[in-house]
C-alpha cells in the first residue's frame, strides 16, 4: 500500500471519528459537515473526495461487507452451500472490524429509526446490498438455489441480522460488548438460515 492510500485511510477513519463523537454529543442534525471535516483536519470540499454525504458517514463500511459476502461466496468450499458462505462472511466482518457491534452501530439504529434522512440512505444501501449478494449466490449455486431463492435466502440474511441488532443495541451506550453482539447476531442468522443449512436431498 502506498503511502498516499495510507494516508487516505487514516483520513477517511479521522471523519467517521469524528462524526461518531460529534454526531453523538451534539446530534445529527446539529452537527455540519464542516465541522465533521474541521475536526478531521480538513477542508469542506475536500470531505467529498471521501464521502459523497453526511449520511453515509454512519455507513462507512456498507461496501466492505458486500465485498466480504462475495468474496466468500467465490473462495467457497466443495463442501460449502449458500448458507455456510453467507455465515462464514458476517464472522470475517467481525472478525476485522466493530462496524456492526461497536458504538456506530448502535448510533447508526437510532438515527435510522428518528432521521428520515440517514432511514432513507440505511434502506437504498440494504437494497443494493441484498442485491448484489443474491446475484452471486445464484451463480456461484446453480444446483441449488435459484434467483428468486437467493433473493429469499439473502433477504432472511440481513433481517437476521438488522433485527438482532435492533433488539441487541435498543439501549446500549459506550458499554457495547462488540464480541458478545457478534456472538448473538451469528446465533441469529444460524435460526433464521436453519433450513438452507441443510443438506440438499436427493431426487
Amino acid at each position: 500500500m502506498s503511502l498516499r492510500d495510507r494516508k487516505r485511510i487514516r483520513t477517511r477513519q479521522a471523519l467517521v471519528a469524528a462524526a461518531l463523537e460529534l454526531f453523538e454529543s451534539r446530534g445529527y442534525d446539529e452537527t455540519t459537515i464542516a465541522e465533521v471535516a474541521a475536526a478531521a483536519e480538513i477542508g469542506t470540499r475536500t470531505f467529498f473526495s471521501y464521502f459523497p454525504s453526511k449520511e453515509d458517514l454512519l455507513f462507512p463500511e456498507a461496501d466492505v461487507r458486500v465485498q466480504a459476502a462475495i468474496d466468500a461466496i467465490a473462495g467457497r468450499g466443495p463442501a460449502d452451500g449458500p448458507a455456510e458462505v453467507l455465515l462464514r462472511a458476517l464472522r470475517q466482518v467481525g472478525a476485522e472490524s466493530d462496524d456492526l457491534s461497536g458504538r456506530m452501530s448502535a448510533l447508526r439504529l437510532r438515527l435510522v429509526r428518528t432521521v428520515p434522512a440517514v432511514q432513507g440512505r440505511g434502506l437504498q444501501l440494504q437494497m443494493d446490498a441484498q442485491r448484489q449478494i443474491a446475484r452471486h449466490l445464484a451463480e456461484a449455486f446453480p444446483d441449488r438455489i435459484d434467483e428468486v431463492g437467493a433473493g429469499a435466502l439473502t433477504g432472511a440474511f440481513l433481517g437476521a441480522v438488522t433485527g438482532a441488532l435492533q433488539v441487541l443495541l435498543e439501549n446500549a451506550d459506550r458499554s457495547i460488548d462488540p464480541a458478545a453482539v457478534q456472538q448473538a447476531m451469528q446465533v441469529a442468522v444460524k435460526v433464521a438460515l436453519a433450513p438452507w443449512f441443510q443438506p440438499p436431498t436427493a431426487t
